[in-house]
């Protein structure tokens, strides 16, 4: 296998479908995973007929045997994309309820986790040094809000995990790169975060003009994973121009 080998988790979606495609148009074979077999198969077959080199595989991130299983019928891997993570609810942590706070820690971090333990061995030796490690963590993982301390605190330990990669791999051919977007308008994002409902999914962008789409996130890693070998791009925060912070958004109106 000599063409370079990117894998995605969660790529049935949003950012991580998103950056798939983004990925195969710089030349990447695209490995695609998620949980939601018919997604990345359609994606991979979209990607296929347009000419790229694309395969899907069904994979939990939380659960480490799939994980390891998944690594080690892996030919070659130069960058792994940590995308799969997400919200859920937006209790004040007095009412927050603590499966949440699990389910978003196993995601958002140990599945992070277990998918950079488990193919650091294959980034460490990508032809030319190119191993690259990508952790998508969020603005929320730098600042948090009210009502947002479960997910901001998953986030900061996707930060703090990718620092600290950072620091135990230098002097090796690994480059660790954390993308930190704010408001990104994705499919799922919010309407998973307040559990389907519609009406309060769409309230968090109501007088927004522009907020990120996956495909502004996607150019953002694409960018930073096509750098030569020796340029890391340790942290990239990337908001819409409407958003000053976690708190400050322009609406109109």
């Amino acid at each position: 296998m000599t063409t370079r080998t990117a894998v995605i988790t969660g790529a049935s979606s949003g950012i991580g479908a998103a950056t798939a495609r983004q990925l195969a148009e710089a030349g990447f074979r695209v490995v695609l995973t998620a949980r939601r077999q018919d997604r990345i198969e359609s994606l991979a077959n979209e990607l296929t007929e347009a000419g790229h080199e694309a395969v899907a595989q069904v994979l939990d991130v939380t659960d480490r045997a799939a994980v390891d299983a998944f690594a080690a019928g892996l030919d070659r891997c130069d960058v792994l994309f940590n995308n799969a993570g997400g919200a859920l609810g937006t209790d004040p942590v007095a009412h927050a309820d603590p499966a949440d706070w699990r389910r978003m820690y196993e995601v958002n971090v140990l599945g992070v986790l277990h998918m950079t333990q488990a193919l650091l061995p294959a980034l460490a030796t990508s032809p030319g040094g190119e191993g690259t490690v990508v952790v998508l963590s969020s603005t929320a993982g730098h600042g948090t809000y009210e009502g947002g301390s479960g997910y901001a605190a998953a986030k900061h330990g996707a930060h703090v995990l990718a620092e600290t990669l950072r620091l135990e791999l230098c002097g090796q051919p690994v480059r660790v790169i954390e993308i930190a977007p704010g408001m990104v308008r994705t499919e799922e994002f919010a309407l998973t975060r307040f559990r389907g409902d519609r009406a309060k999914a769409d309230k968090v962008y109501e007088g927004v003009a522009e907020p990120l789409t996956a495909e502004d996130v996607a150019d953002t890693v694409g960018w930073a994973v096509t750098r030569p070998p020796h340029v890391n791009v340790d942290l990239l925060v990337v908001r819409p121009r409407a958003q000053a912070s976690n708190t400050k958004v322009h609406r109109e109106g």
